[in-house]
């Protein structure tokens, strides 16, 4: 098989790209490990950057999400009782827009599958090769029989643990990894949101975020062990401790109903560095991660689709490879300023199992400056909606 730029992982980078590229005349393979199923099954963030929101509408799958998403122009930030707003739209005349990662997913699925879309599911044994070399090629097996892929570039949107990283030699890659003492229990319940907006949470018992896909679909966290399992609580524990955690009338107001869906994921913050090694190109987890507070992992994908689907379309139209040369070093330029939002974001409102009374002080005064400082919720809001590309 031959196409101009094959592209592992079926995820919604991957897909984003393949559909912006396939709007420009420009072919496109994805090769997907899983099922269609599977990963539309995958429960993931759903606050999306404006710069987000506008790739989809480029890429022409925006209908629905323009149709069924909420519009929010701030978020509420909580320590004990006490609680204020950032006023986004105010401060920045942006927004963000909420929209389930899942649905994002399926309207890509749907509009590839709309015009044939090459999409191979199920694939086993991926390899990239020759990478550094004009010729790429990309082998897999499916039901025990390998095909091969020829193609001008790879692109490399298989997450964490894909192949992607690992084709890159060690002599020439650069991983830079802090990994937090915490994770986030998570938790999906067919209840209306227990606020308008976002309400991150900080207490002397941890970090709790209330969060929501619908109107009647709530996505809550609350920050726990590592060494908890899901199995660990119950759904009674979970809303209980939820409800220490944040406000008095917030919790008050709190509709709880039975979770279907409970996970635990860990925090990290990560970096390989370069992101681009011969003709492949590494975009969203397989490149980076970013603790979950902040809403960054998503969008930092978005902004690496946005770099490459821009350098590939110059080249293809133009024969011009700058983009393709510094694609690696506009994506981290843009990576490492939401690497250190999302930080700066686990570090304000986390409890840290070393933390002092000194380092406590200085996390309320922290918060309490914010409160009051038009200038450092500015600073925030810019982050937050989404700095430009």
């Amino acid at each position: 098989m031959r196409t101009q730029v094959a592209i592992v992982g079926g995820g919604p980078s991957g897909l984003l790209l393949s559909q912006l590229l396939h709007r420009k005349g420009i072919d496109t393979v994805v090769l997907e490990r899983k099922t269609r199923d599977y990963v539309l099954g995958r429960i993931r963030a759903g606050i999306l950057e404006v710069g987000f929101v506008e790739l989809m509408r480029e890429a022409g799958v925006a209908e629905r999400m323009d149709q069924e998403c909420f519009v929010h122009d701030g978020t509420v930030i909580s320590y004990g009782d006490e609680q204020f707003g950032i006023n986004f739209k105010e401060l920045t005349g942006s927004h963000v827009v909420v929209y389930g990662q899942t649905e994002l997913t399926r309207d890509l699925y749907d509009a590839r599958e709309a015009v044939d879309g090459k999409i191979v599911f199920n694939t086993e044994n991926v390899t990239i090769n020759d990478a550094d070399t004009d010729s790429p090629n990309v082998t897999y097996s499916v039901d025990g029989t390998e095909h091969r892929i020829d193609c001008d570039y790879v692109a490399g949107c298989d997450g964490f643990h894909g192949v992607s990283r690992q084709t890159i030699p060690l002599t020439v890659r650069k991983e830079y990894e802090k990994v937090y003492p915490f994770g986030w229990l998570g938790v999906l319940s067919e209840t209306p949101p227990v606020h308008e907006e976002l309400i991150y949470a900080s207490s002397g018992r941890g970090f709790a975020l209330c969060s929501m896909r619908n109107e009647n679909l709530s996505r809550y966290y609350i920050q726990c062990s590592l060494s908890d399992s899901p199995e660990d609580w119950t759904d009674e524990a979970f809303w209980t401790e939820l409800k220490r955690r944040i406000p008095a009338d917030a919790a008050e107001r709190l509709v709880t109903g039975r979770s279907i869906e409970k996970s635990i994921a860990p925090l990290r913050s990560f970096v390989t560095e370069p992101m681009r090694w011969g003709r492949l190109f590494l975009c969203g987890d397989a490149a980076h991660i970013v603790p979950p507070t902040g809403a960054k992992g998503l969008n930092t994908a978005a902004s690496d689709i946005h770099y490459l689907h821009h350098a590939l379309v110059q080249f293809y139209e133009t024969g011009d490879t700058d983009g393709i040369d510094l694609y690696s070093e506009r994506a981290l330029a843009r990576i490492w300023k939401a690497e250190r939002f999302s930080w700066w974001m686990t570090n304000l409102l986390h409890r840290f199992p070393d933390q002092s009374e000194f380092d406590l002080r200085m996390q309320r005064a922290e918060i309490e400056f914010l409160r009051v400082n038009r200038e450092a919720q500015s600073v925030l809001a810019q982050n937050y909606v989404g700095l430009p590309y």
